[in-house]
């Protein structure tokens, strides 16, 4: 049985091969794929050769072994119907939608025990967004917003917008994001952000987060920009004591940090978040699976695909990091579309 799927072979070079699908063994599942997210964020560090190539691409995610090094398969979120099992696999099984970690690709073969049924009420186009949602949760968890905080989110993408939309359920006294695309702080306000600034208008982000005297500025800022540049930001507009987390994952590109002002006598706290874990303090009484749970509800009550702004035959997939390459303004989500 052959298959096709998306290969980066080389800095600004992503392609369609056709290699050979294995058949389910014990305990497997052969999926089809329905449809299939970008990552912009992590997959564009790829396609322009910015990913760090002596590193592991993903040590919690089987379908992601090896590392960054060319060439390479990628992609995390996948949704698919099981047409085919292994033995030791029920019948049931057969034709159920199912959410996976998995490359971009039209078949995959999966252990039954790495792919989530999608929930009641949770379409194919919601359930692509979870790997996202639960960064955004993680992002919240490890940020732990408080009543009445000044909270200050810079980048836009969809990371960020899924963060603003979860930043909005908490009873926060103002919510401020900051991103350079137009069409990113519009869909910022409706999921729920207080305002939205362009990254050249730090005046005005910082005047909406003024506060009085000692508490002037963010308690609580959100890095997730995907620029290095954004965490001189992101310091800029928090506060004395405050908290910045840092969700961006930079690739090789360096950060320029200005840290001799008033960030020496600031304390403010940097944090380090990747969903890849959780953090120390919550595991005491949280799994990656409750973690998910929170994330399916999420999706359920912010309806993420909304965000979806291009659907792309999977025949063009090489067309879409093209697009978000030279043409981002006009990108938020894309999904392949393999029917």
């Amino acid at each position: 049985m052959k298959r096709r799927a998306v290969y980066f072979s080389g800095p600004m070079a992503a392609e369609l091969r056709e290699e050979a699908c294995p058949p389910p063994r014990a305990g497997e599942v052969l999926v089809e794929t329905v449809i299939s997210a970008i990552s912009p964020g992590t997959e564009m560090l790829i396609y322009r050769g910015l990913a760090p190539e002596e590193m592991e691409v993903d040590e919690t995610i089987s379908a992601l072994g090896g590392s960054f090094r060319f060439p390479i398969k990628f992609g995390y979120s996948a949704v698919g119907r099981i047409v085919a099992a292994g033995s030791g696999v029920s019948d049931d099984w057969l034709g159920r939608l199912v959410f996976a970690f998995n490359p971009h690709e039209t078949q995959f073969v999966a252990p039954l025990t790495t792919v989530i049924p999608l929930p009641d009420g949770i379409s194919a186009e919601a359930a692509v967004f979870l790997p996202n949602m639960e960064t955004a949760v993680s992002f919240a968890m490890d940020g732990r917003p408080a009543i009445g905080e000044q909270v200050a989110v810079v980048g836009q993408g969809v990371v960020g917008l899924l963060t603003t939309a979860v930043l909005s359920d908490y009873p926060t006294a103002l919510l401020v994001t900051i991103d350079p695309i137009p069409l990113r702080r519009e869909r910022s306000i409706e999921l729920g952000a207080t305002a939205s600034f362009p990254s050249n208008d730090l005046v005005g982000a910082k005047a909406a987060i003024s506060g009085n005297g000692a508490h002037a500025g963010a308690d609580l800022t959100y890095e997730l920009s995907g620029n290095p540049g954004g965490l001189n930001t992101a310091i800029t507009l928090t506060g004395s004591y405050g908290r910045v987390v840092i969700g961006s994952w930079y690739g090789r590109k360096r950060a320029d940090l200005d840290l001799g002002g008033r960030f020496h006598r600031s304390h403010m706290t940097l944090i380090s978040s990747q969903v890849s874990a959780i953090a120390p303090e919550w595991l005491g009484r949280w799994t990656k699976q409750r973690r998910l749970g929170v994330a399916w509800h999420m999706l359920r009550r912010h309806t993420p695909e909304r965000l979806i702004t291009h659907r792309m035959a999977f025949d063009h997939a090489p067309d879409a990091y093209r697009l978000l390459d030279e043409r981002p303004q006009e990108v938020i989500q894309i999904v392949f579309d393999y029917l």
